[in-house]
């Protein structure tokens, strides 16, 4: 017994330098993807969407507060990367940490379940992991860049709304998908194999058309979206969105397509509409269909057991036999 309590102390510093390494490679992994496509606003580089703080949210939801390390980390590395180290890093390097860590204690206050099969879970997801704590990182962030001199004050709401928009994008479009991948099943019907085929076949020739084309196509993404939710749920809807968002945010940054022409203001406010609208029509629709389901599920269920219960019943009256009656056919009394 001492040896197998011994083996387990040693496991559990080992799980926990592994799992902070594994966040810690994630979150430095997308974050060189989110700095693959980024814009400049007032000398400050900010990307339209910020995957390192999907992995967080996700990180946390998934592995629990013990991987705030990993994020830590993770951020350091990409700032590091960025530029080098200075006091104001220090602030920045808080902020990022602090903001899905506030996310995650707010979801972990309402009850929040991370397979999203509510409506509240996604409701909960979008406006206190998204909106509300990643105002922690974009205020931090653009706060330090102006007390330090990098940024003039009059350009500080423009960093800040850009870098907020930013890091809510990565919770809305990355965290759902990270949450669902370990829940991923096959379909259990080559039927369904094939709408599964046709819908990544569709999905892979409209939206780079939509999103490539001189003329405002972006909407006929939203079909698309829709049909996922209904026949896929959230998996497949939220993985379209991504795609499209991907897609979007490449032609944003060329600057081609619907967001030719257009200053980098405009290019940024099209863009992110167009993501954030996506990411929430997903969610909800997804959440919506999902709980209607799984009410009519349980209905069928009730309504299974409650029918099984009366042929028991039944078939218990029947073996007992028919009561005897009187000659006039009233029951007779036999106490």
């Amino acid at each position: 017994m001492a040896g197998v309590v011994a083996r387990q102390d040693l496991r559990t510093p080992a799980v926990f330098v592994l799992e902070t390494l594994a966040v810690a490679a994630c979150y430095y992994a997308g974050g060189r993807l989110g700095l693959l496509r980024d814009f400049t606003v007032a000398g400050a580089v900010v990307s339209p969407v910020w995957p390192p703080t999907g992995v967080a949210v996700a990180g946390l939801l998934l592995l629990g507060p013990r991987c705030w390390a990993g994020i830590a980390l993770g951020a350091l590395l990409v700032l590091l990367h960025l530029t080098s180290p200075q006091p104001a890093s220090v602030g920045v390097l808080v902020g990022s940490t602090a903001a899905p860590v506030a996310g995650y204690l707010l979801l972990r206050r309402v009850g929040f379940r991370t397979d999203l099969s509510r409506l509240r879970d996604c409701l909960a997801l979008v406006f206190l992991a998204a909106f509300a704590a990643m105002l922690i990182s974009s205020s931090t962030g653009a706060a330090l860049l102006v007390a330090t001199g990098d940024l003039p004050g009059r350009d500080f709401w423009g960093v800040w709304l850009a870098w907020w928009v930013g890091d809510a994008m990565g919770v809305l479009l990355i965290t759902p998908v990270l949450l669902l991948l370990p829940r991923l099943r096959r379909p259990p019907r080559w039927s369904r194999w094939q709408e599964a085929v046709g819908l990544a076949v569709v999905a892979g020739c409209l939206v780079p058309l939509a999103t490539r084309s001189p003329a405002s196509l972006l909407f006929s993404v939203y079909p698309l979206l829709i049909w996922a939710a209904l026949r896929f749920e959230l998996p497949g809807s939220m993985l379209c969105a991504l795609f499209a968002s991907v897609m979007a945010t490449v032609a944003a940054t060329e600057g081609i397509g619907p967001f030719a022409h257009l200053t980098e203001v405009q290019v940024m406010a099209n863009l992110q509409a167009f993501n954030g609208a996506m990411a929430l029509t997903s969610l909800l629709l997804s959440a919506v269909i999902t709980e209607q389901r799984n009410t009519r599920r349980s209905v069928e269920r009730a309504c299974q057991e409650l029918v099984e219960v009366l042929e028991h019943l039944t078939a218990g009256e029947s073996a007992a036999g028919p009561a005897p009656r009187e000659a006039d056919g009233r029951p007779r009394d036999t106490s």
